[in-house]
């Protein structure tokens, strides 16, 4: 299946070896959820920061079944960098969104119940 991926650049100009990127790496996130309906990435480089420079900001948003996912990650002057952590993370959430749907993570019964 392929998943469809939207990207929107904010504050900056489109690279087709970024976009190209970002297709990789949501490709690879099917192998943890096979049922991703969406995939939206804004990719945005922040105003200038006094001591950091200019940040980018990655925001990933997939939609499953039974669910929404999102991640927000800023890194510092290297929009790769930026991109990988949020994708790392949004694989990281979904692993565990996948392990809940399953019912491999055991549910802790709140005090006094049962």
């Amino acid at each position: 299946m392929q998943l469809p991926v939207q990207v929107t650049y904010r504050g900056m100009d489109s690279s087709a070896a970024l976009e190209d990127a970002v297709r990789d790496r949501s490709a690879k996130l099917e192998q943890f959820h096979p049922r991703i309906t969406s995939c939206r990435v804004v990719i945005e480089q922040a105003a200038r920061h006094q001591a950091k420079g200019k940040p980018f900001v990655v925001r990933v948003d997939l939609t499953v079944p039974g669910g929404e996912i999102a991640v927000n990650r800023e890194h510092d002057e290297d929009v790769y960098v930026a991109l990988r952590d949020a994708f790392d993370a949004a694989r990281r959430k979904l692993e565990d969104f996948a392990r809940e749907i399953r019912g491999d993570v055991k549910r802790h019964q709140p005090p006094g119940a049962g």
